[in-house]
């Protein structure tokens, strides 16, 4: 009898020895030792902007993934510096964790730690599920400052020097415009991207709970603007239902973009009434919000003080405080 059928023996044997709560715990524990052997597979990002990047003649496809990454389709990368389209050894295929378009030896004097780390390959999922690799969108302009430098040293090989060429005209598109933007542009991110920034701009400039209520706009402020209507200074604080669309053009509406419809919309007018609980200012952060408010009215104020009239105002507030559109609908 051979070595392995004593060894089956004796395992049957040991078996019908154990209890049945024994087996089925040797059972679980041979099962958790299986799993701990399977590595979970890596999440692969899916692209939720893609687009053409055009940048002098070359045309590279460009994607935004869901993390937000910004990268460059391989093909188009290698295309736009004058490489092959196809990788030689494959899709994402390095060379020492090196890309094949930096891997000559007389490029190295040329390439910092910093860029190397930059350099990994990045799989994704287009918008219709097809998987492809690129790289991040910040690697060309580093790529082809490498070609160039390393032209200026007159390192370069007379079979890289018409990759220094196309890094050159590259290089010239990208002098004013970021890469991060182009692509945004190119894919239709950038309105996403705005809205997301509006919405953190309002979560750090208004509160989310309702502030107590204290004064923050000075009887200055009121004395002028009514001496700038040439209406009479109110007894017992009662105003025109007039100030408070003023207000609202001069002093909300010149601060941060959307602050404006989102108090409108946090503090809406009660019904019948049109008139608001709330005062808005009582929505404004106090770290952020509530110290803009302040630095604009003394600001304010003092535009007020040196205007004669009205007319003269209007003129010295948009010097002052210039519309984005130069619309200014105040009578």
């Amino acid at each position: 009898m051979s070595e392995s059928d004593w060894q089956r023996r004796g395992g049957k044997a040991r078996a019908e020895s154990l209890s049945a709560e024994e087996r089925s715990e040797i059972a679980r524990e041979a099962a958790r030792a299986r799993w701990a052997n399977i590595k979970p597979k890596s999440i692969i990002p899916r692209a939720t902007h893609t687009g053409e990047l055009r940048i002098g003649d070359a045309v590279i496809p460009c994607a935004v993934l869901e993390n937000n990454t910004r990268v460059l389709t391989q093909e188009g990368f290698l295309d736009a510096i004058g490489r092959a389209r196809k990788a030689k050894a494959g899709q994402g295929a390095t060379l020492d964790r090196v890309p094949a378009f930096l891997a000559a030896k007389n490029l190295d004097p040329f390439i910092s730690s910093d860029l190397l780390r930059s350099t990994t390959p990045i799989r994704f999922r287009g918008v219709k599920g097809v998987r492809g690799f690129g790289y991040d969108a910040s690697l060309l302009p580093k790529v082809c400052r490498v070609y160039l430098d390393a032209r200026d040293a007159g390192a370069l090989l007379p079979n890289q020097q018409h990759i220094a060429a196309h890094c050159d005209v590259l290089v010239r598109a990208l002098a004013d415009i970021g890469i991060v933007s182009l692509v945004d542009e190119a894919t239709g991110f950038q309105q996403q991207r705005d809205r997301d920034e509006l919405h953190r701009l309002l979560e750090a400039y208004l509160s989310e709970e309702r502030l107590a209520w204290a004064k923050r706009f000075p009887d200055e402020f009121y004395r002028q603007l009514y001496r700038l209507r040439g209406w009479a200074w109110p007894n017992g604080g009662k105003r025109t239902p007039y100030v408070g669309k003023l207000t609202n053009q001069l002093v909300y509406d010149k601060l941060a973009p959307g602050v404006l419809e989102e108090l409108k919309n946090r503090n809406p007018t009660r019904p019948g009434t049109g008139r608001r609980q709330w005062k808005h200012h009582q929505f404004l952060s106090e770290d952020i919000g509530q110290p803009d408010l302040r630095d604009h009215l003394l600001q304010l104020v003092a535009v007020m003080r040196i205007s004669p009239d009205w007319g003269t105002f209007k003129e010295n507030f948009k010097r002052a405080f210039p519309d984005s559109q130069g619309q200014f609908d105040f009578s």
